[in-house]
């Protein structure tokens, strides 16, 4: 009887409880937080510094930015300044501000304490929309977004041109002992302005549509009437142009080069960008190279007095 029992009183309290659990309300899912855009998804930013070099940065938020100058990357992140915009991190600090349309910034190398830049590595530049007072400049909108502050008054920029909204076409040129000369202009056929930093990205292909690896593109500064001339920021208006040059020697080097390859083409990228925009352009560079100026706001630059 008392096995019984024990059977009993085991089996009813297996069964409260089971009851109990069936008759409790399903507790509702935590709601997930949305996370932040991370750098690699936000647009990058070109800067043209008095080096000829062109810094990267790429802006998730107000509070981080991830910085490309030559081969390194850096992890910045913000901190209190007494005007603009000041990020430091991996060892050296960005510091930008904006007037009258142009945006600049210093790359400085931290001190001891790392906190504070005491090295100039960089002073560049790039233009910028108009920016209300007590904003900084900062990350820009994504195509087809209408550029609003940003968390903690950050106002976006104007967009870099990409090749999409750029049309490629020669213009004038000019020629003599040997050399050779050419204007390229590129035109924004988009219905919002855009900006060009830096230089082209200058590929040439020949009648076969292949590339000629032979002939390799060098940046140089300035132009071939003007020389040493560090890249500044070009704004482009819809329906406006922006320039840069080619220029190339068509006479036989003295290595037994008896003929030079023949170009049918050129590929030009936006600083920054992938897409190209292509230009049926036929000639013969001679030397292995060509040398593709910075691009500039003027068709054809007055030689420097």
């Amino acid at each position: 009887m008392m096995r019984r029992l024990t059977a009993f009183v085991a089996i009813a309290a297996l069964t409260g409880v089971s009851a109990c659990s069936q008759g409790e309300p399903e507790q509702p899912a935590a709601p997930v937080e949305p996370q932040p855009a991370s750098a690699s998804s936000a647009p990058s930013v070109g800067y043209a510094c008095e080096s000829g070099a062109t810094l990267q940065v790429q802006y998730a938020d107000s509070d981080t930015a991830k910085l490309a100058y030559k081969t390194q990357t850096y992890a910045l992140r913000s901190v209190q300044a007494a005007s603009g915009a000041r990020y430091v991190g991996a060892g050296v600090e960005w510091w930008t501000a904006t007037r009258d349309g142009q945006e600049s910034g210093t790359l400085s190398r931290l001190g001891p304490d790392g906190t504070t830049g005491v090295a100039v590595l960089e002073r560049c530049s790039r233009p910028v929309a108009a920016v209300e007072p007590g904003m900084t400049p900062g990350p820009m909108p994504t195509p087809g977004q209408t550029p609003t502050p940003a968390p903690g008054g950050v106002l976006p920029a104007s967009m870099p041109c990409k090749g999409p909204q750029l049309k490629l076409a020669a213009e004038g040129g000019d020629a003599g002992a040997g050399n050779r000369v050419r204007n390229f202009s590129l035109e924004n056929v988009g219905t919002q302005a855009c900006s060009l930093t830096g230089y082209p990205g200058v590929t040439l292909q020949d009648a076969r549509g292949r590339a000629v690896t032979s002939i390799r593109a060098d940046q140089s500064p300035g132009s071939y009437f003007r020389q040493g001339q560090a890249p500044t920021p070009v704004e482009i208006a819809p329906q406006s142009k922006a320039y840069f040059e080619t220029a190339w020697n068509v006479v036989p080097d003295e290595t037994m080069q008896t003929s030079c390859p023949s170009v049918a083409t050129l590929r030009v990228t936006a600083p920054g960008d992938t897409a190209a925009v292509s230009l049926p352009f036929e000639f013969q560079p001679c030397g292995g190279k060509i040398r593709v100026s910075p691009i500039r706001a003027e068709a054809d630059p007055q030689p420097a007095t």
